[in-house]
């Protein structure tokens, strides 16, 4: 089974707006909703847990208990961070699941065939990424503010969600970022560090 976990406690700071994004509406719905609605068509989809803000959780299990068509789903109180948030979601993740994706709770437009790509192949190698391949020219900069490398493009790759991992591995390297208190950028960062190979499904 497949357990998916939404990461959904943050604001939309970055649209300059003092609300949790999720909530923002898309043609009518919260943009939670239709993440959550599109999801739960997977078949394989056993299961969503949603990681929102202490002030909210009552709010969303209300919203989610009012709609049709969704996968058995939890509310969970998510972290300061959007690392803990999804510890946070992984420590009620139901025995029965053995692949757990992560999947940003204000992205409704992922398409179900590349969910399904991505279960098929967490299922034969224990890690993947929904990725696009970069079309700009990205530069690394020196510490002096000059330009220090320019990678080849064919090499980049924009990360998206959703990000699926095998539940043991996912778990352990979580373990593992606790202990080190390491904070990483995305999920895949916390599995590579301690060494599995990540698989990119193109998005």
């Amino acid at each position: 089974m497949v357990s998916v976990v939404f990461p959904a406690a943050g604001q939309a700071h970055r649209m300059q707006v003092g609300l949790n994004k999720v909530f923002l509406t898309l043609a009518g719905k919260p943009m939670l909703l239709r993440t959550l609605l599109t999801v739960s068509k997977v078949p394989a989809v056993g299961e969503l847990i949603i990681a929102v803000g202490a002030v909210e959780v009552t709010a969303v299990k209300g919203l989610l208990s009012r709609v049709k068509g969704l996968a058995p789903w939890r509310v969970v109180e998510g972290g300061t961070e959007r690392q803990y948030s999804i510890r946070n979601g992984l420590a009620v993740v139901s025995e029965e699941a053995d692949i757990v994706l992560v999947h940003d709770a204000a992205r409704p437009l992922i398409r179900r065939e590349t969910i399904e790509e991505l279960i098929r192949v967490v299922r034969a190698e224990g890690a993947g990424i929904v990725a696009v391949p970069e079309k700009n020219t990205i530069k690394i900069a020196a510490e002096d503010g000059t330009v220090a490398a320019t990678p080849p493009r064919q090499t980049l790759w924009q990360v998206q969600t959703p990000q699926g991992f095998r539940k043991d591995l996912l778990i352990e390297a979580n373990r593992r970022a606790d202990e080190d208190n390491f904070l990483g950028t995305d999920d895949a960062s916390l599995v590579e560090r301690i060494g599995a190979k990540v698989h990119i499904v193109k998005g």
